[in-house]
């Protein structure tokens, strides 16, 4: 995206505003123009910044990323992982989304040595972490079904397991 424009009619108006001045206003508008383009610069950057993280909360779990090349910016679109087809991850022990109802959006928070298995095992798998993760829930809801959970009280030692009589 080109900033050029932008500035370009920022100046023209700071000179215009400068005019109802008179003379010596407009000669210190002209001497303050191009300083001024590094600061206006900087601020649309941080506007473009703030819009696209905006739109990433809405677009979620895509998102959309500021990248400079040089002195102007370029948006990068990136759309959440697709399954190759209908019955991706019906194949996998997983409801497709449609039958399911759609989707919700959760946030997750993970230590970070966590996050680097979790992001390595998805890796290993071809999928996306999000894909990875809803596969790991769904397994583990999945095994756990109709079985008691039960968990040792914290300070004591406890067994648990099934008896057979």
């Amino acid at each position: 995206m080109n900033l050029l424009p932008y500035l370009e009619r920022l100046r023209e108006q700071l000179l215009v505003a400068a005019e109802a001045g008179g003379g010596d206003a407009r000669d210190v508008a002209e001497r303050l123009v191009t300083p001024l383009e590094s600061a206006a610069r900087l601020m649309l950057l941080d506007a473009l910044s703030n819009a696209a993280g905006e739109i990433t909360d809405d677009l979620a779990p895509g998102s959309v990323e500021v990248r400079l090349r040089g002195v102007d910016p370029e948006f990068v679109v990136s759309l959440p992982d697709e399954p190759a087809g209908p019955a991706a991850g019906v194949e996998a022990g997983i409801p497709a989304l449609s039958e399911e109802g759609g989707s919700t959006r959760t946030t997750l928070r993970l230590p970070d040595h966590l996050k680097a298995r979790v992001e390595a095992a998805a890796g290993r798998e071809g999928l996306s972490v999000n894909t990875w993760l809803v596969r790991a829930v769904a397994a583990s809801l999945d095994s756990s079904a109709g079985r008691p959970v039960s968990r040792p009280i914290p300070g004591t030692r406890s067994i648990t397991g099934w008896a057979r009589s």
